[in-house]
């Protein structure tokens, strides 16, 4: 199985792990060589919705993907490397929650897999990831019941 790790279109990656981007959109000045995979970005609601709507209408797009094709074809864009999820969002110690996370989270949930930040193994992955609404305690998150 590939390991798949997430980041931000922002981090610097090393030898060997494919950025693929699961955001709407790529950052102007990007240079090529990263994939795209779509099924995971958000619906065109995401910047328009509360924390607790994002996430319901988040995982009503996870409920229609099956978690064991999502791994294969991250594997299949990896091309041998590492598969690197990529979005706008900064990397910890960011003080925003992101989508990205929640896919950590599901794919724990899913298909028992560790999906960690790049970078901040150490802080864990699934629903403890770094960027987790669960792990943040401020602003407008709210704690998520596993």
């Amino acid at each position: 199985m590939v390991p798949i790790f997430t980041s931000s279109w922002f981090t610097k990656l090393p030898p060997g792990h494919a950025r693929i981007g699961i955001s709407r959109g790529v950052p102007r000045n990007v240079a090529g060589g990263y994939r795209r995979y779509p099924q995971l970005n958000p619906g065109p609601w995401f910047k328009s919705v509360p924390a607790q709507e994002y996430m319901q209408l988040y995982f009503r797009i996870l409920a229609d993907l099956d978690p064991v094709a999502v791994v294969e074809d991250l594997a299949d864009l990896a091309e041998g490397g590492v598969a690197v999820l990529v979005c706008f969002e900064p990397p910890p110690p960011a003080r925003k929650w992101c989508h990205r996370s929640l896919v950590s989270a599901w794919l724990a949930d899913n298909f028992d897999i560790a999906v960690p930040e790049l970078n901040h193994e150490a802080l864990g992955y699934g629903w403890d990831h770094p960027l987790s609404p669960a792990s943040r305690k401020q602003g407008d998150l709210f704690a998520v019941g596993r």
